[in-house]
């Protein structure tokens, strides 16, 4: 279990505190178009207020390489401030040197302060040291609440954490707790749902997945490659010949369910064209587009019984209709599960909050983490840089 110190250790009445958030929204026309990263970052922000810290709140936006008006985080700090009316909040349109400085030192406890995108600054991505102890020097408490960006060994989710009290946000301690819970103490049966294109990109998960679950789902193009392996015909479909091999070792402890019918057409380009097929009749210019009713009711029936669900990756082409109807019908029934209070519903990474929310349930599940990389990260065992050096610093207080 990982340790670490949080806002309930810290006295930060008066205190200059840097506070690391993950604000890469998306922007349409210069406006934000989806406020949830800003929404689950408020309570952190909100708590360090009522305790009177002048906040400097650090974030990056995109990957501007350099200077690149393109990637200002002004757009956001509208959106920042409507949110947190009638508080106080600033914006300073540099990322370091003498305008930071100014602006910190104006900064009265219960104001925030937004710099400009951290990632304008080059040391940033290169963990600089020089440029660590430049942002240490603007405060006096660092908290990180970015847990999406804990991939990451930069000086704001990193280097920052070694020369400044380190402490997790409300967003950091949720999402590790959360995790922690799901895969080192879940409540058996559980079953893990993994979607997407390709199994290279997702066999390190399903390695260290596999003998933490009871179920393990494989969805998405990437379940082709697994029937290809069983001797199924998958026509037109992607699928990688070189991790059949793979794909059979995985299969020996009996945990994997595969589509046993499939939704096919020749093409996305005219899907009123598409056809149920069972695996023995799927013809050579055929893809596979979705999972198939008979499977969809496997599933279904198999979760009824589990009591954690852990999902990455959408079923089928959910983002062209009808093929969307496999990963709708398995949500909606996580959904319902997690309602009744049976299942213990946990999700991650870009395409699966996207597919939730097209199936209407993204609200519905026990938890949907906002992270991408750093969830898969996590879920395939590897250690995050910026949740190492929040337990790094807790230790050492400790010793």
């Amino acid at each position: 279990m990982v340790q670490f110190k949080t806002l309930d250790d810290l006295d930060a009445t008066g205190k200059r505190v840097l506070v690391r958030l993950d604000l890469n929204l998306p922007l349409q026309g210069g406006k934000v178009t989806d406020l949830t990263r800003l929404e689950r970052s408020l309570p952190t922000l909100k708590e360090l207020v009522n305790k009177k810290a002048k906040v400097i709140v650090l974030s990056h936006l995109g990957r501007p390489k350099g200077r690149n008006t393109d990637y200002t985080l002004a757009p956001i700090a509208a959106a920042l401030k409507t949110a947190l009316k009638p508080r106080d909040v600033f914006f300073c349109e540099e990322p370091q040197g003498p305008k930071v400085i100014q602006a910190i030192t104006h900064l009265m406890p219960g104001q925030i302060l937004l710099l400009e995108n951290i990632r304008f600054v080059k040391g940033e991505e290169e963990n600089d040291k020089e440029f660590a102890k430049e942002m240490a020097s603007w405060g006096d408490i660092f908290v990180n609440d970015a847990f999406s960006a804990a991939h990451r060994a930069h000086v704001s989710t990193e280097g920052i954490a070694h020369l400044l009290p380190a402490y997790a946000g409300r967003l950091m301690e949720q999402e590790i707790k959360t995790l922690e819970k799901s895969l080192e103490c879940p409540e058996l049966p559980m079953m893990a749902i993994v979607g997407g294109e390709k199994v290279s990109t997702k066999l390190p998960l399903l390695k260290n997945l596999l003998p933490k679950v009871d179920f393990l789902v494989v969805g998405g193009a990437m379940a082709n490659t697994f029937l290809a392996a069983m001797g199924h015909a998958v026509g037109a479909s992607l699928y990688e010949p070189e991790l059949m091999k793979d794909a059979i070792q995985l299969m020996k402890g009996g945990k994997v369910i595969l589509p046993v019918d499939v939704i096919v057409a020749e093409g996305l380009g005219n899907p009123k064209n598409h056809q149920k097929r069972s695996l023995s009749s799927i013809g050579e210019r055929e893809k596979i587009f979705d999972i198939g009713p008979e499977t969809i009711y496997h599933i279904l029936e198999i979760m009824k019984r589990c009591h954690t669900l852990l999902w990455n990756g959408p079923l089928g082409v959910f983002e062209v209709p009808p093929f969307d109807y496999g990963t709708n019908a398995i949500a909606q029934g996580a959904a319902r599960y997690t309602a009744q209070g049976n299942l213990l519903s946990i999700a991650g990474g870009g395409d699966t909050v996207a597919a939730l929310r097209h199936a209407g349930v993204l609200k519905d599940f026990s938890y949907v983490s906002t992270a991408g990389g750093a969830f898969l990260e996590w879920v395939e065992g590897k250690p995050l840089p910026g949740v190492k050096a929040l337990e790094q610093a807790c230790h050492s207080v400790e010793s």
